[in-house]
């Protein structure tokens, strides 16, 4: 008998809690208030944008898979026209998750088109996109938009920071690539990725995760590489994680808290 009037409270107590809390929140000034009872509420619906690299779409696809990754993905939005035979094409296909080519061109707004795709999302996750989401993107989509970035933060901001280093080689296959081989030619002993809010501040917003590896001489080209993808898919899953747990408290005006 006594374990139907405990059910009965705890119901109770959860309808009350946005209430109680945004109330508690008002006398801190705080930005906003959020409740989440992961065995009641739904889970977080995003989407995914990325550009040609797959490396952290992969990693994300199979972690939701798995059922490591709290979320709903929504869709998949690319710059990048994929054939139908990959196997991110199948696994897609395979798990009804629509993916959405958006060509650039002076005809169309392609952030209008992303507008309209995410609208009913929570927030969305930059999985290696290597396009620039401008303020008015931001400011109308409303919600958090969490990208991955191939170094450590606040340092080589954009996506070349090989050139602010001050070495211009034209690498032909990635950013990523281009960063390795410069990090390689000069012999860095420490490799780093840095997960972020995005803000209208180019690779400014407010730092959620960061990881790094050590690397050394006995290091080639193609490990460089590994090492450096193998940070940032952990970087951005960790980060989505704490994300959803609600482990990531944003304060002041660049700053959070994780626990």
């Amino acid at each position: 008998m006594d374990f139907f009037p405990c059910m009965l409270v705890l119901q109770v107590q959860r309808k009350q809690m946005n209430e109680d809390l945004l109330d508690l929140s008002k006398m801190f000034n705080a930005v906003k208030s959020l409740v989440r009872v992961p065995s009641v509420d739904p889970k977080y619906k995003i989407a995914l944008l990325a550009s040609k690299q797959d490396h952290c779409l992969v990693d994300l696809l199979h972690a939701w898979q798995d059922g490591k990754l709290p979320v709903q993905i929504s869709s998949v939005i690319s710059n990048h026209d994929r054939v139908g035979n990959t196997h991110v094409m199948r696994f897609l296909e395979r798990h009804e998750i629509p993916y959405h080519y958006l060509s650039k061109s002076k005809e169309k707004n392609v952030e209008d088109e992303i507008l309209g795709l995410v609208e009913d999302t929570d927030f969305l996750v930059l999985a290696r996109y290597m396009q620039v989401l401008s303020g008015n993107f931001l400011k109308r989509y409303g919600k958090d938009v969490i990208n991955i970035h191939h170094g450590l933060l606040p340092s080589f901001k954009g996506g070349n920071p090989s050139r602010q280093a001050g070495f211009v080689f034209q690498f032909p296959n990635s950013v990523l690539s281009f960063l390795c081989f410069y990090a390689f030619e000069v012999g860095v002993k420490l490799i780093g990725a840095t997960t972020h809010f995005v803000t209208e501040e180019l690779d400014g917003g407010p730092i959620i995760e960061q990881m790094v590896e050590r690397v050394s001489h006995k290091d080639n080209l193609l490990s460089f590489i590994q090492k450096s993808e193998n940070l940032e898919k952990q970087c951005l899953m960790k980060a989505i994680k704490s994300y959803c747990e609600l482990r990531v408290l944003p304060y002041q005006h660049n700053r959070t808290v994780v626990f």
